[in-house]
């Protein structure tokens, strides 16, 4: 019954316009009734929890996913998410990627890391779970979003702190072997094109930077580079449409070098990478 009752959903959550809709029927299907997604034929039908039309219901009107289950998967993580904090997506786990790998190859014994704009800590506890002695401080603004760093990051490695990416942490300045982000980025001018799970229901502050969509960036540009040592890197992800612009910004004229473009797993430009010049 149960598997009739998630093919009925995912039929429902297509019409609505829903990207994934097996998916997401199966994720709230499993959600649900307390077991995996790949365990839902164990369910027996006098099991069929009803409930589980009004989470349906709840993603037919574009209510995120992870905000009817409270849950996000990223990288290695499950992470708590809900209103007031951007939702982690799956693009940005090869970002993380990179920045790993890169920090991994450094000469370094107990890498400083610092995740500026840091939402749920989806970057900042990724970094701190696979770098296993790095110092990694996460810096977030809203306090609606911090209610949900905190939360998330309670018994890690990761320090948390309220603040703005364009100020943040001077105690830090010139030692920081990375510095990462996934800031706003998205052009006020694109906010009807926007799909509705982000529009409605992600905080504007996580999602639009000024009229091209790069003003945080171009801040933190400055942030980085005032934080990192000589050789540090920055790695900020940035729209796909933005990939021609961004490494622009890491200009050997502002100090940076090696600054490049890289594609997500699709093979669309995701973020920029830039090392800090050598004085």
């Amino acid at each position: 019954m149960l598997l009739a009752e998630v093919a009925q959903a995912t039929q429902r959550l297509a019409d609505a316009g829903v990207p994934s809709p097996r998916f997401d029927a199966e994720e709230l299907a499993a959600f649900v009734h307390g077991v995996k997604r790949g365990e839902l034929h164990s369910v027996v039908d006098e099991e069929f929890d009803a409930r589980y039309w009004e989470t349906v219901a709840r993603r037919e009107a574009r209510e995120p996913l992870q905000h009817i289950t409270g849950r996000v998967f990223f990288r290695y993580l499950e992470l708590q998410v809900g209103p007031g904090v951007f939702v982690p997506r799956p693009e940005t786990e090869s970002v993380v990627g990179w920045a790993i790998d890169a920090v991994r190859a450094m000469d370094v014994v107990e890498p400083l890391i610092v995740d500026l704009c840091s939402g749920s800590g989806a970057i900042a506890l990724a970094m701190a779970q696979e770098v296993p002695r790095s110092r990694v401080h996460a810096v977030e603004l809203s306090e609606d979003a911090l209610t949900w760093t905190r939360k998330n990051a309670e018994g890690s490695r990761v320090t948390v702190h309220r603040g703005d990416a364009l100020t943040a942490l001077p105690d830090f300045d010139g030692q920081v072997d990375l510095v990462i982000s996934n800031p706003p980025y998205i052009p006020l001018t694109e906010w009807e094109y926007v799909a509705p799970e982000a529009r409605d229901h992600d905080p504007e502050m996580a999602l639009f930077s000024g009229e091209d969509g790069l003003d945080t960036i171009r801040g933190i540009e400055r942030t980085a580079h005032r934080l990192l040592r000589p050789g540090g890197l920055v790695v900020i992800e940035h729209a796909d449409t933005q990939g021609g612009q961004v490494p622009w910004i890491f200009s050997e004229e502002a100090g940076w070098a090696d600054a490049a473009d890289h594609p997500d797993l699709n093979k669309r430009p995701r973020f920029a990478t830039a090392r800090k010049a050598m004085p």
